[in-house]
């Protein structure tokens, strides 16, 4: 999959979370993990409270790869008097929380705002998806001086990565190895020879998925979403059902496309010498760097990092 393939396919995750008009805790890659996921969660609003009370009074701050407004929501349930405003590269976004602003369409390589504008620049998994030399030099350029730039970033070793490339194994078994939507697809052209029967394939799918690989998974999710269809799709015509069937395959290949952004972006992480070394380049100061942990993984989720411009 290419990179326009991936951008894509965070342009339409968020394009469709707009339409939905929700704010979703588990909107990047926590799906089916709700336990490690809320620790997840507390632990970054922990992080980004913390974060928010060393800043000045009225504070302009930058949110880098904003998606949803969630770091800007933490940070104003700690402080309600700075001023936020969030930027992403995809062009539709979710409102953002009350008392924040966003603007789509906006690279974080090119970052269309003054110097010297912001007291602190934010991120949580999104610098990592950029390219590091460049957007760390856009950084340094809108910061004031003594500004803070906090960057939190994916692990490869991570849970959050493990756990995606599990949901993609599940997904590879509903679609390549059960080949469902074939086999779906294919019932739909024996309507017209009177044959309306589900596909036994298709009928057993979700419990054997879930026997494999959990209630919760996508292996579950998918093959229960293509048997309803057809259930619920007898009284309906085939062409109706052949759309959510093409609906279903859609959103799959969506989550495919942000498991390979994710990976690509954990990747280029690396072990944060990548990301130290392009600040530094910047101009910014490493001042802290420690690992985050959920508590219920060995290894951390996530690494956290301030950097501060001369």
């Amino acid at each position: 999959m290419g990179n326009g393939d991936i951008n894509q396919a965070w342009d339409t995750f968020w394009e469709r979370e707009r339409r939905k008009g929700t704010k979703a805790a588990r909107t990047d890659a926590g799906r089916g993990m709700p336990e490690s996921w809320n620790r997840i969660e507390r632990q970054r609003e922990r992080v980004w409270k913390d974060f928010a009370r060393t800043l000045p009074k009225g504070a302009r701050i930058l949110d880098l790869g904003t998606g949803d407004g969630h770091v800007m929501a933490h940070l104003l349930r700690a402080r309600r008097d700075l001023k936020l405003l969030g930027i992403d590269r995809a062009g539709a976004l979710p409102d953002p929380p009350r008392g924040a602003k966003v603007r789509g369409g906006v690279m974080m390589e090119d970052l269309p705002l003054p110097d010297g504008r912001f007291a602190a620049v934010t991120s949580q998994f999104a610098f990592e998806y950029g390219d590091l030399p460049s957007a760390a030099v856009e950084v340094a350029r809108v910061l004031k001086p003594g500004g803070m730039a906090a960057l939190m970033t994916h692990r490869l070793d991570g849970p959050i990565v493990a756990h995606n490339r599990k949901r993609r194994a599940q997904i590879a078994w509903a679609l390549e190895d059960q080949q469902l939507l074939k086999a779906a697809r294919g019932s739909l052209g024996l309507r017209s020879a009177g044959i309306a029967a589900l596909p036994r394939q298709v009928i057993e799918a979700p419990e054997k998925g879930a026997a494999l690989h959990g209630p919760a998974s996508a292996a579950w999710e998918i093959a229960e979403a293509i048997r309803q269809t057809l259930h619920h799709g007898r009284q309906d015509s085939p062409a109706n059902v052949k759309a959510i069937l093409t609906e279903i395959e859609a959103q799959a290949e969506n989550e495919l496309g942000r498991i390979a952004s994710l990976e690509a972006a954990a990747t280029a992480a690396g072990d944060g010498a990548p990301i130290i070394t392009a600040m530094a380049d910047a101009g910014l100061e490493l001042v802290e760097d420690r690992q985050l942990l959920d508590g219920i993984s060995a290894a951390p989720f996530a690494d956290f990092r301030t950097f501060r411009k001369a």
